[in-house]
C-alpha cells in the first residue's frame, strides 16, 4: 500500500511538471502572421528570422493568413501576436478615421489610438510608403494617355475596374474614390482575390485596378501608376504591430523587431517584392539574403 502512494504521487508529480513545462514552452513561443500578398509575408518571414536570431523565443508561422481583416480579428483575439500593418489601413480600416495626409501624423494617431482602443503597439516603420494607387494596363495609358486619376474621368464608363474583395469593404476603397473623383466605370467592378489581381489585368479581363506602389507585378506587366491627384489615399507606412501583452512578457522583442526600423525604402521593397512575386523566389531566402545583407542575422 505504501509503495502505491509513493507511485501514485509520483505520477502526479510528473503530470505537474509536464503541465508547467507545457505552459512555458507555450508562453516561449509567439505567432506571426502576416496577410496573403507577397510584401507583407516577406516582411513576417524577416520578423520571424530576426526573433529566432536574436532571442531564445520559438516562432509559430502563420504568414499568408488572410486579408486585413482576417489578420486584425487574429491579433484582437490573441490567435497571433505580431504581424505588419500599414498606417493607412490602421486608421481607415480599423480606426475608421479620416484620411490624415502627413505621414508622421498619421503614424503618431495610429500609435496612440491603437493602444488604447486595442492594447495593440505600432513599433518603428520600416521605412517605405506602399500607398494604394491605381493602375492602368498599357493599352489604356496609350489609348487615352491618361496620367491621373482625374484624366479617367472621361474614359471610365468603357473601362473595367477590379480589384480585391477588401477594396470594397474599406473607408479609403472603391465607394470613396469613385465618390470624390466622380468616375463611373463600365458595369459592376470586378470582385477578386489579392493574388489572382494582376493575373487577370495582365489577361485583359480588366482595364484598371488599384495597386500597391511597391507591388513588383507593376514592373512585370508593365503597368502605368496614375497620379492621385485630389490626394484620396493617405500615407501607408508599413511597421510591425505588437499585442502589449506579448511586449510586457517579453520586452526585448521591441528592439528585436525594431532591426528592421528605417532599412526598407520603395526601391528595396519593390525590388524584394519582384524577386518574390515575378521571379517565383522562396519567401524564406529573399528574407535570409536581405537580413544577411544588412548583417541582422
Amino acid at each position: 500500500m505504501h509503495k502505491k502512494k509513493i507511485t501514485t504521487i509520483a505520477a502526479l508529480l510528473l503530470a505537474t511538471l509536464a503541465l508547467a513545462f507545457t505552459g512555458c514552452a507555450k508562453n516561449d513561443t509567439i505567432t506571426i502572421g502576416s496577410k496573403d500578398f507577397g510584401e507583407n509575408i516577406v516582411i513576417g518571414e524577416m520578423l520571424a528570422q530576426l526573433v529566432e536570431a536574436h532571442t531564445d523565443l520559438k516562432v509559430n508561422r502563420k504568414l499568408n493568413l488572410g486579408g486585413t481583416f482576417v489578420n486584425f480579428n487574429a491579433i484582437k483575439n490573441n490567435q497571433i501576436d505580431i504581424y505588419p500593418e500599414y498606417t493607412g489601413t490602421g486608421l481607415s480600416a480599423h480606426l475608421k478615421m479620416d484620411v490624415i495626409n502627413d505621414p508622421e501624423e498619421s503614424y503618431r494617431v495610429v500609435k496612440d489610438e491603437f493602444i488604447k482602443q486595442f492594447d495593440i503597439v505600432w513599433l518603428g516603420p520600416f521605412g517605405f510608403n506602399n500607398t494604394y494607387t491605381l493602375a492602368v494596363t498599357p493599352e489604356v495609358y496609350e489609348t487615352f494617355g491618361v496620367e491621373t486619376y482625374s484624366d479617367l474621368v472621361p474614359y471610365a464608363s468603357d473601362l473595367v475596374f477590379g480589384a480585391e474583395h477588401e477594396f470594397f469593404d474599406r473607408q479609403d476603397g472603391f465607394d470613396g474614390l469613385v465618390d470624390l473623383y466622380g468616375i463611373s466605370f463600365k458595369g459592376d467592378p470586378m470582385k477578386i482575390n489579392a493574388s489572382l489581381k494582376y493575373q487577370a489585368i495582365g489577361r485583359g479581363d480588366m482595364d484598371v485596378t488599384n495597386a500597391f506602389a511597391t507591388d513588383g507585378p507593376i514592373r512585370q506587366y508593365n503597368l502605368k501608376i496614375l497620379e492621385d491627384d485630389l490626394g484620396f489615399f493617405p500615407p501607408y507606412h508599413a511597421a510591425p504591430i505588437v499585442r502589449k501583452e506579448v511586449l510586457d512578457k517579453h520586452p526585448e522583442l521591441k528592439d528585436v523587431l525594431n532591426m528592421l526600423e528605417g532599412k526598407l525604402d520603395d526601391a528595396t521593397m519593390t525590388e524584394l517584392n519582384y524577386l518574390v512575386d515575378v521571379e517565383g523566389k522562396a519567401v524564406e531566402q529573399v528574407a535570409t539574403d536581405f537580413l544577411k545583407s544588412l548583417n541582422l542575422v
